[in-house]
């Protein structure tokens, strides 16, 4: 099996109504699917970087790389565990996390996305409290970190239910426009007190190397 020479794609979290994975070729085409499906209002634009402002050749295949390339990346100092969200058999978006030096700094960011036949259904809460999972109690995270658009009232809906705090707001430059985003913070205490959502995490240990902690890949 391809896990056995790259372990992190045997990783599984499973909560009551998903399962996440590292994709295989067969889920990225499912995803790639799911986002021609639509993301997003086309009139606004949650991501810092526009993807999905592309024809749908260009979206669907730069949604097949950007996860290969994530794959190929990967070393134990600097990784990013993209998992594709399966629901009702389906994948229908991406959640990631990512973190650099995490040996020592023990802190993950995450990002996501959602099609949009499947949103205002607590998906994107569920989906993220299952990386939250994996950081802090499979890899012994001290904290996570993420941001949203001030009109992205969805995604920082899911970071308060969460349990993230404020941490400060940046501008950035998105379809030629400044935008403020605002900063978020999940301390390990905090995570310990809004744990909602039963995670159950398989194939991690033989992972844990890759995450950059026990021993390393050979």
């Amino acid at each position: 099996m391809i896990s056995d020479h790259f372990p992190p794609l045997g990783v599984r979290l499973r909560t009551p109504r998903l399962q996440l994975r590292m994709p295989s070729d067969s889920d990225l085409a499912e995803l790639a699917e799911a986002a021609l499906g639509g993301v997003h209002d086309p009139a606004t634009m949650p991501f810092m970087f526009p993807w999905t402002d592309q024809g749908p050749g260009r979206l669907a295949q730069g949604v097949i790389q950007h996860n290969w390339r994530n794959m190929a990346d990967w070393t134990p100092q600097d990784w990013g565990f993209n998992a594709v969200v399966v629901f009702e058999d389906r994948v229908v978006g991406i959640q990631d996390m990512r973190a650099r030096d995490f040996a020592v700094v023990r802190q993950v960011g995450t990002g996501s996305w959602l099609t949009r036949r499947v949103q205002g259904r607590g998906i994107g809460t569920e989906m993220r409290a299952a990386v939250l999972h994996l950081a802090f109690e499979g890899l012994g995270a001290l904290d996570a970190i993420t941001g949203a658009f001030e009109t992205s009232s969805a995604s920082i809906g899911v970071s308060r239910k969460l349990g993230y705090r404020p941490d400060g707001v940046q501008y950035v430059q998105v379809r030629g426009e400044r935008v403020r985003e605002l900063r978020y913070r999940l301390s390990r205490q905090d995570w310990k007190r809004h744990r909602t959502v039963p995670v159950e995490i398989e194939g991690l240990e033989p992972a844990l190397g890759h995450f950059g902690l026990g021993d390393p890949p050979d």
